[in-house]
């Protein structure tokens, strides 16, 4: 299906549900609600329209109430992830409210300098807690395949540091122990083809072609290129400020960070897309919100 189609068909579908479903959830993943329109790279669910973010947002100008996007910002460049916050206030009605939650950068880098600190000075629980924060910080940048370093050390996890990963990436250990140490990726974003998904015949053919005319090391620069266009790795990394920066530079108001289970939105708590009842789906999140202008 080609872009044109695809917009077409995501547009039809929200005129459709217009009056009923004013929320628009970006990159939904495993996680989407049936009173909003929900939208992904990858639809495995007659709820979620495939939609490829990259090339915009397919509906028309104010045309939601409310948009939010989790952990889908960080897997895009600056400039393009510029470009999905515009398209966020493109679609929103004056007044609305964008919800953004991204990794958390300016707590992930505070543990890390304190673990780092008291790692030096021989403390042993925090050598086995700065091993994790660094591979958080770094290893979602600079992998070369999938689930990294992350996925292979969840696999490995022993019960002594399971409650310290645990706070930090919540539910997420739990899927990467349900594929039984696989380090495929555990959620996908936006911008993600799914992680089984089977190469194409024109990739095979080029990779076949790179071999035979440039060698082997050729080949693997390829195939480690060919990865980190599949939206797995964190292209860039927010902090409040940041974040602040980028909505208001491109006119949100109102900017502030919030948590989980707060929010301007009405009764957001009850979608459960942040959080259930138990648990913080994602506890190592920075969660903001702001405001499109009125006028």
């Amino acid at each position: 299906m080609n872009h044109m189609t695809q917009t077409q068909q995501a547009v039809a579908e929200h005129r459709k549900f217009s009056s009923a479903k004013p929320h628009l959830n970006i990159g939904c993943g495993r996680r989407f609600h049936s009173e909003w329109v929900n939208i992904d790279l990858v639809s495995d669910d007659s709820q979620v329209l495939k939609c490829d973010v990259s090339q915009g947002l397919p509906f028309a100008d104010n045309s939601f109430a409310v948009v939010y996007h989790s952990h889908v910002l960080e897997h895009f460049a600056p400039d393009d992830g510029r470009r999905l916050i515009r398209e966020c206030f493109r679609v929103l009605q004056p007044g609305g409210i964008l919800r953004v939650v991204v990794p958390d950068l300016e707590r992930i880098a505070q543990l890390y300098l304190s673990l780092q600190r008291r790692a030096w000075d021989g403390d042993e629980d925090a050598q086995a807690k700065y091993a994790w924060i660094k591979l958080e910080l770094l290893d979602q940048l600079v992998r070369q395949q999938s689930g990294g370093m992350m996925g292979r050390y969840m696999a490995e996890l022993g019960p002594d540091r399971e409650h310290f990963v645990r706070s930090r990436i919540g539910a997420e250990l739990d899927y990467c122990r349900q594929a039984k140490g696989s380090t495929q990726p555990t959620a996908k974003s936006s911008t993600q083809k799914p992680a089984n998904r089977e190469t194409p015949w024109r990739e095979k053919l080029c990779r076949r072609l790179i071999r035979l005319l440039m060698g082997k090391k050729v080949m693997q620069m390829f195939d480690e290129a060919m990865f980190r266009k599949n939206g797995e790795i964190h292209r860039w990394m927010y902090d409040r400020f940041s974040l602040r920066q980028l909505c208001e530079g491109v006119g949100f108001q109102e900017f502030e960070c919030c948590t989980a289970t707060t929010s301007r939105i009405e009764k957001f708590a009850s979608f459960e897309l942040d959080a259930s009842a138990e648990r913080v789906f994602k506890p190592d999140s920075l969660f903001a919100e702001c405001r499109k202008p009125s006028a």
